[in-house]
């Protein structure tokens, strides 16, 4: 079993977090489910704490415990981070290193071992602007892995690519890297 945290940011597509938590829970894995405040307009953390079977983390101040620290305890138990849907925003953020939400904040505290994804998904001009482009090679460098959008019918009605990879692909993806870690 991999420890997963699954970030999930404000994308119309932030609904297949569902499937993703789901499936990869059906495969064994413990998912640990994190909400930007955007993610949480598209889909409930009810929904994903049903699905994980654990609570769901949206606020990087709340803190459960006196004795620990949320978000560093959350990053110390991560084996692999895991950003779907991956917006803009989140994008940005991590490539800029800040922590001013649960996801960056638990992103910017993982240990660099850590086997880091993330699954863009987002309007194609927005996808194929160079600051996002650029914001996303700085991720690579640093040893993020990801996985490319589709070309598709978007959900503000333009086609090109953007739109968040099938859910199969991305489990696929995330075995992968789990079989890699472990051989």
């Amino acid at each position: 079993m991999t420890n997963i945290t699954l970030a999930i940011t404000g994308s119309i597509s932030a609904y297949k977090a569902a499937d993703i938590t789901s499936a990869l829970g059906k495969l064994g894995h413990q998912v640990t489910v994190l909400m930007t405040d955007a993610a949480q307009a598209f889909i409930t953390p009810l929904t994903l704490q049903v699905l994980s079977k654990r609570p769901v983390h949206t606020d990087v101040m709340a803190e459960d415990k006196a004795d620990s620290v949320n978000h560093i305890d959350l990053a110390k138990e991560t084996e692999i981070f895991l950003v779907a849907p991956a917006s803009a925003d989140t994008i940005a953020r991590l490539a800029q290193g800040r922590a001013d939400d649960i996801v960056s904040a638990v992103a910017l505290a993982l240990p660099q071992d850590v086997k880091k994804i993330i699954a863009p998904a987002m309007n194609t001009n927005m996808y194929e602007n160079p600051l996002t482009q650029r914001n996303i090679q700085t991720l690579l460098d640093l040893g993020f892995k990801s996985i490319e959008p589709k070309i598709a019918l978007l959900a503000c009605g333009d086609v090109g690519r953007g739109a968040l990879a099938d859910v199969t692909d991305i489990v696929q993806f995330v075995q992968e890297i789990c079989s890699d870690s472990k051989a």
